[in-house]
């Protein structure tokens, strides 16, 4: 069964103007004429036809792949509110996951919430395309800035320094 991606992907509200769906895979070129694209795939469990987490990888055009990550469904909290509401138990098969058997008419990834995963992707593709993302695509307050703080003055003493 189909694991409805491109459904997926713009589930996400990734901000790329230039990608596709290819299969169940994600493409994107988040810098115009750049060499580096983004791939988006998910990633399976060891059980047949289920799904972890997504998994990003950065491809340059000449080079290939050249860096990588795995974003877990558990860690971004993309099924919590399904798994509580199922009191699904959390070293299960179903627990954090989705797979290709689901109810007619419904995404095999139905109860997703995509907004961990959102973040986490935008603040791994923005180490390799800054400024793809929009300044008001985050949610989030602006976070606190680091700030230079000015070192004590050197004081003098009367004693040796060792």
């Amino acid at each position: 069964m189909s694991l409805q991606a491109p459904e997926f992907f713009a589930e996400l509200c990734l901000p790329f103007t230039d990608h596709a769906v290819v299969g169940n895979t994600y493409y994107a070129t988040p810098a115009p004429g750049a060499p580096l694209r983004l791939r988006i795939g998910f990633t399976g469990t060891i059980h047949a036809d289920t799904y972890g987490g997504l998994r990003l990888a950065i491809i340059h055009a000449d080079r290939g792949e050249i860096d990588a990550v795995a974003l877990s469904f558990v860690d971004h909290g993309t099924f919590h509110r399904r798994d509580e509401a199922q009191r699904t138990m959390v070293r299960t098969k179903q627990y954090g996951t989705f797979d290709t058997y689901h109810r007619p008419g419904q995404p095999p990834w139905e109860g997703a919430v995509t907004t961990g995963l959102r973040d986490a992707i935008e603040q791994y593709s923005a180490v390799w395309f800054p400024g793809a993302w929009p300044a008001s695509a985050s949610g989030r307050p602006a976070g606190r800035a680091a700030r230079t703080v000015p070192a004590p003055p050197a004081t003098l003493s009367g004693g040796r320094a060792r």
